[in-house]
Formats: C-alpha cells, structure tokens, sequence
C-alpha cells in the first residue's frame, strides 16, 4: 500500500481512510485474545471521535506517552520505550509526513525493519475498544495517539493484536532498529557486566530486561518486580556514594506505573547519602513506573538483559 497516493485519493474524495487488508473487525484481533462472548462487543473508534483536537505527538515522543493495555505486548512497549530515548532511530519508525492537522484523512504510517528492509506498514485510525476501555495501548495524554497508532501497526505487520500477545524484547529491538542484538542471561552474568552496562548506555544502545515466570505471569511481588514481565532499561551509571562508588541502573514498567520498593528505590534512604546536586539531576520521584536499583539487585530480579545497536 502505497501511503501518499492513499491519502491523496482520500483527500480528493473527502472520505476517510478504511484498510480493508486490516479491517475493524474480529479478525484483526484475533480469535483468541478475547473470551468469545466478547469479541463481537469490540467496538472501532477514531481518535477524532474520542477527542476534540487529537494529535499524533503532544511535546515530543517519550516512554512516560505509554501506558499498556490489555493486550499482553509489554515485550514490544519496553522496546518501543528505549526506543524513544534514540531519536535517530524513531525516525525511521514513526515519519513525521502525517498527523490530525494536516491533510488529515484517517490514514497514518509506520515502518519496521523485516528480514533486511524497512517495510512500510499503511493502517487507518480505528482503534479498538472493549467496554468503553482502549484495548490496546492507551495515552497518557489523552489527545496525543502515536503509541497506539504505532501498536496498531505492529499488529498488523505480526496478523493481529492477539500476535502481540506474549513475545520477546530482542525481536522487537530489531524490528524498530534493524540493529545487531545481544542477550545476556542475569543467572551467569558476565563478569564485567557493569561496564557492559555502562558501555551500552553511553554507546546510546536500546535496551531492555524481563523477569522469569513463565507460568506465573504478571504477578506483582511485594518488592514491586512483575514477574513474567518486560521492562525497559533507561540508564546505568557509576556514582560517588558514602565513601566509595556505586552501579546503579535505571528500569522502567511499561504499565506506567508500578516499581521496585527496595534499595535505590524513589524513597529509599540511600539517597540521602548522594550528593544533592547529583541526586537532583537522576531522581524523579513520581509513580511513573521508573525507577534505579543496583547491579546486584538488577541481577537477583531480573533473568535476562538485551541489548542492541546499529552495529555489533
């Protein structure tokens, strides 16, 4: 599907775009997402119905515009939320010829990288609601639509939203990337792994991490790690701490909210042995689903670590 000739016929025929290769229908969200009984009740809307003045981007693109649905695609939403920390990756993904001001016609366009090319993914904006609640992926701000338009097309590159359900970061990675990726099991570390972490980060890799629990998905512990859950890893640094120096690595809950209650956490008292300028310029202490923990700890909840980079 050819993007700019679409919306050219859509504009000369004031009609709004409808994809009939991924129509509003059961089909497009697979026939086992959803109890049965249910299905039938998704109901498809565009965010012109949902809001007076919607737009694709409201002050930049951030992991803090995403917030997770119902669909199980935290695997996706921790590599779209390191993606938004490297601009010269997202442009590729989300082009900017497109939005609800301009030449606005119901039709918007992603691309990932497929078996060694950027493939072009046309969608229109009907999004999928089940009893007045997003399906999918829903804004933080509720007027700004990329992270679900972005997903829409996603489920559509995989068949449906139900092959969101459920997959593995490192694909994702490469998909918004078309980079090299590698994964590192947090059981058998490599010993220099906190150069290693610090190496990625200043090298501006996407990365991220997820716990075990296979069959114990979602399930919160008490020291707030999700288990069978994917997160993204948005810093790692060396600070003077007491009278030494201490690795302490960033993590953020692609469900916006929920996160680690031990040491390093956003009220912890280790905190208060860091300098205030330094802890003023790495602590953001709101229920954002970001937070720091150390190496050590990193490696105790977490099972694996991907990263990912242009080149090896």
């Amino acid at each position: 599907q050819d993007f700019t000739q679409l919306r050219a016929l859509c504009l000369s025929q004031g009609l709004l775009f409808e994809d009939a290769t991924f129509p509003a229908r059961p089909s497009s969200i697979g026939p086992s997402l959803l109890p049965a009984e249910l299905l039938p009740r998704v109901q498809w809307k565009r965010p012109t119905d949902l809001q007076r003045n919607p737009h694709l981007v409201v002050n930049g693109v951030s992991r803090f515009d995403i917030m997770q649905g119902e669909i199980g695609d935290c695997w996706m939403l921790a590599a779209l939320g390191s993606l938004t920390l490297q601009k010269q990756f997202l442009e590729n993904v989300l082009p900017k010829d497109q939005g609800f001001q301009d030449n606005y016609a119901g039709i918007f366009h992603f691309r990932f990288w497929q078996y060694g090319e950027w493939v072009d993914v046309v969608i229109d904006d009907r999004l999928p609601f089940l009893n007045g609640r997003y399906l999918s992926v829903h804004p933080q701000t509720s007027n700004e639509f990329w992270p679900s338009l972005l997903e829409k097309a996603y489920a559509k590159l995989r068949g449906s939203y139900q092959h969101l359900h459920g997959g593995y970061i490192s694909d994702a990675l490469v998909d918004f990337t078309g980079g090299v990726q590698v994964q590192f099991s947090l059981k058998d570390p490599p010993p220099d792994l906190e150069e290693i972490l610090k190496a990625a980060d200043r090298s501006q890799c996407l990365m991220g991490c997820s716990t075990s629990g296979q069959l114990k998905r979602n399930i919160e512990l008490r020291n707030g790690i999700v288990q069978g859950h994917a997160y993204t890893v948005t810093g790692a640094v060396k600070i003077p701490y007491k009278n030494g120096w201490k690795h302490i690595i960033r993590i953020w809950n692609p469900w916006g909210h929920g996160e680690w209650k031990g040491p390093w956490s956003d009220n912890s008292p280790q905190w208060d042995h860091v300098e205030p300028q330094c802890r003023e310029a790495l602590l953001r202490n709101k229920d954002d689903g970001e937070f720091w923990m150390s190496c050590e700890n990193f490696q105790e909840q977490f099972a694996w670590l991907y990263i990912c980079n242009r080149t090896p």
